[in-house]
Parts: C-alpha cells; sequence; structure tokens
C-alpha cells in the first residue's frame, strides 16, 4: 500500500527533473569543464518498466540534455528536453501533445525552476533532499535523494497501484 494520498490510478504520465532528481545534487566536473552526471541502474530499471506499461514519460533539464539524452533513449524515453529555462511551457505541450489532463500527470522535480510545473499537476513529488521551496510544494517526498532511489520509489507506488509492478513478463527481462 502507498503512502501517497492521491489517487495514483489516476496518473499516465510523469515528468522528471535531472540534477537532483534523475542524478544527485553534487556533479563532478570533466577537465572540459562539462557536467558527468551519475544515475541510479534501479531508477533506470524502473523507468523501463513504467514505460513498458504505457506509462508516459518525459525529462525536463535545464542542464544539456546531450549527454544524458544516449542513457534515456535506451531506456525508451524520447520526449527528453535539454536547455529548458522555463519548464512548465515545454511540459503542458507536451501534455497537450499526449492528451493528458494535469489530474494525470506527476512531477518530480528539487528545486525553484521546478516549482511551476510543480505547481501545475495533480502529484507534485520531491526528493528527500531537494531545497526547501520544493518540499513545501511537494504533495509526496520520497524518503530517498535524487539520484538514489526516488524515482524508482515513485514509479513503484505508481505501478503498484495499477497493478502493474512486475505483473508482466516483460517486467522481468532488461
Amino acid at each position: 500500500m502507498s503512502g501517497i494520498s492521491y489517487d495514483l490510478k489516476k496518473i499516465k504520465g510523469i515528468v522528471f527533473d535531472v540534477d537532483g532528481v534523475l542524478s544527485p545534487s553534487v556533479i563532478p566536473i570533466d577537465e572540459d569543464g562539462k557536467p558527468v552526471r551519475m544515475m541510479n541502474v534501479k531508477d533506470g530499471y524502473a523507468l523501463l518498466v513504467a514505460i513498458n506499461n504505457g506509462m508516459r514519460i518525459a525529462i525536463i533539464t535545464g542542464g544539456a540534455a546531450d549527454r544524458i539524452k544516449k542513457r534515456f533513449e535506451s531506456l525508451g524515453i524520447h520526449d527528453i528536453h535539454g536547455n529548458v529555462a522555463d519548464k512548465l511551457p515545454v511540459m503542458k505541450q507536451w501534455m497537450e501533445q499526449n492528451a493528458l489532463h494535469p489530474e494525470e500527470v506527476a512531477y518530480m522535480g528539487d528545486d525553484i525552476p521546478d516549482l511551476k510545473c510543480m505547481r501545475s499537476v495533480g502529484l507534485p513529488c520531491a526528493p528527500h533532499d531537494a531545497s526547501v521551496e520544493a518540499l513545501s510544494t511537494a504533495s509526496y517526498i520520497s524518503p530517498f535523494n535524487g539520484g538514489y532511489g526516488c524515482v524508482r520509489d515513485i514509479l513503484n507506488q505508481i505501478l503498484r497501484a495499477k497493478g502493474q509492478w512486475m505483473a508482466s513478463e516483460k517486467d522481468f527481462i532488461w
């Protein structure tokens, strides 16, 4: 049973920020000054299971998406938006393209640039180590930090509520 006070069966799509959500808040910089992001394998597997079960997934980040695009495309995510200064118009366009209403969407963000999106969906979520502003906006705060399982946590709960977590043979194949 979920600890989230929202009808998770309504959720058809979820949007994730990258830095501080799909990767930890601390990002090493390579010798060329570019960020080197870590990704959680268990979060990745949960994304794959969600996509295999028909969940719409989008990634919207203020960072450059070219270095992360391959990772998420390999999981079946094609709605990857990088270098986005104002995330809300991009999210609204994605929702419109996927015929999703706000109450059918969850958004997981960790900082001030995510607040407008968080306030515009049915289920705003944040990792445990999010900013004070994101934590106060979230309806659900994962017990896991960004990059350390918060994505798997929310996807697991949504898919379990729908009876889709580990319910199909394809869920056992990487």
